[in-house]
């Protein structure tokens, strides 16, 4: 029987180790492993895989904001689009309008963009220099893949916007309104996909986790401390 330390506690199996320098995830895509440089021989346990994290993340502020993502001054803000990159409603209708009819002409030129990608616009009239359009998966119970998809909207972000030269960036909780994800599920999700992009990419001075409610606030605050 494996010793408790070694079994991932998201989704109940044990850790693979013993890989080169890389980061991975458990077969949950949520609990991350970090495997330093060398032999592969370091200690993979929840404990030590979190100390790792918190000493290559110390550079970069972690905020829990609840407000309007539309007005933060920001390099960069982060929008829960649809495939089409056309506007909708909740968040995404919210930073079109306050953007102004130019980011929905410049969105035409996109194509599209695929679940868990990320393509970037120019803020227009936002405070925000950059807008990164992701695409967040539909809650269909958890087995559809969805919270790969989830973490991949938030890693390709991030690296979209390491590419540009972002240095704070603000993510509204990705498809967690019309799409249906359950809050509780989706903050976890998003905390450690952003910590693992972190670990590797120290450039951002703070990340924003914009919330639109008292519950999801909470959410986010437990999801920082686990």
């Amino acid at each position: 029987m494996a010793d408790k330390n070694s079994i991932c506690p998201q989704c109940g199996k044990e850790f693979e180790c013993g890989a080169k320098a890389r980061l991975e995830k458990c077969w949950c895509f949520s609990f991350p492993h970090i495997i330093s440089p060398g032999e592969g021989k370091d200690c993979l346990c929840p404990a030590c895989v979190e100390e790792k994290i918190s000493a290559r993340t110390k550079q970069t502020k972690l905020t829990i904001y609840r407000g309007d993502i539309t007005k933060l001054h920001v390099d960069a803000i982060v929008n829960a689009a649809n495939s089409a990159l056309l506007g909708g409603g909740g968040v995404d209708g919210a930073i079109h309008r306050a953007a102004g009819p130019e980011l929905l002409t410049e969105c035409r030129r996109l194509g599209g963009c695929k679940t868990g990608e990320a393509k970037v616009t120019k803020g227009y009239n936002l405070p925000a220099t950059y807008v990164i359009h992701t695409v967040g998966p539909v809650w269909r119970g958890g087995d559809q893949n969805e919270p790969e998809l989830l973490a991949s909207c938030y890693k390709e972000s991030l690296l979209l916007a390491h590419s540009i030269g972002v240095k704070t960036i603000a993510f509204p909780a990705i498809s967690c309104g019309l799409y249906g994800y359950p809050i509780n599920k989706a903050s976890f999700i998003a905390v450690t996909a952003v910590k693992n992009i972190l670990t590797f990419h120290s450039q951002f001075k703070e990340v924003f986790f914009v919330c639109f409610d008292e519950r999801s606030e909470s959410a986010y605050r437990q999801a920082l401390v686990v």
